[in-house]
């Protein structure tokens, strides 16, 4: 028997919207968990893609209490940060993408973050014509944020919403370390 798509409220409207957060600034995920937050509360359901990174950052333990409504799958070794990628780091990425896209088909979901894709399109795990690609061959009513900096000039272009964060100041540059639960 086939299994009946689960109807949720952004399944009735006619056009999802391609949001950006990019920039030097703190912020980008964060801001995407917000909008996350909001969208469950709203009934929707979420995938939270995060590329490069992997382990039990402060987020992802936060987002395992919403399992049935959101869903995470991490797409990177978690060591790569710059310099030249590994084959493994393009691999896990590059079968990210196709497991979204696969994932995004059965219209499980109504919003689909793909946390630090703009990195790994900096840094060559991912392809601008591969996000092209990726974009044209998701459906056209679910919501899509990619965070990250180095968002790509052709991508800000294509977005509904671009959202760029300045960092105007930061404890960090007095030597204070990544806190848990505020950067990680």
């Amino acid at each position: 028997m086939t299994q009946k798509p689960i109807q949720t409220p952004l399944k009735n409207s006619k056009k999802g919207f391609l949001h950006i957060y990019t920039g030097e600034g703190k912020g980008k995920t964060t801001a995407a968990l917000g909008l996350a937050l909001r969208a469950m509360g709203a009934g929707w359901r979420v995938f939270f893609a995060q590329f490069l990174k992997q382990g039990a950052f402060s987020e992802i333990k936060a987002l395992k209490h919403f399992e049935g409504q959101c869903t995470v799958h991490q797409y990177g070794t978690g060591r790569f940060i710059r310099g030249k990628p590994t084959a493994s780091d393009i691999k896990q990425a590059q079968e990210g993408l196709q497991e979204i896209l696969k994932t995004a088909q059965t219209q499980a979901y109504d919003l689909y973050i793909l946390d630090e894709i703009n990195v790994a399109i900096h840094f060559g795990l991912l392809t601008l014509n591969d996000i092209l690609l990726f974009l044209e061959q998701m459906p056209t009513n679910v919501e899509i944020v990619m965070t990250g900096r180095w968002a790509q000039k052709e991508l800000m272009e294509r977005a509904d919403v671009v959202t760029e964060m300045k960092c105007l100041a930061h404890y960090y540059e007095q030597g204070v370390t990544a806190r848990e639960g505020i950067e990680k």
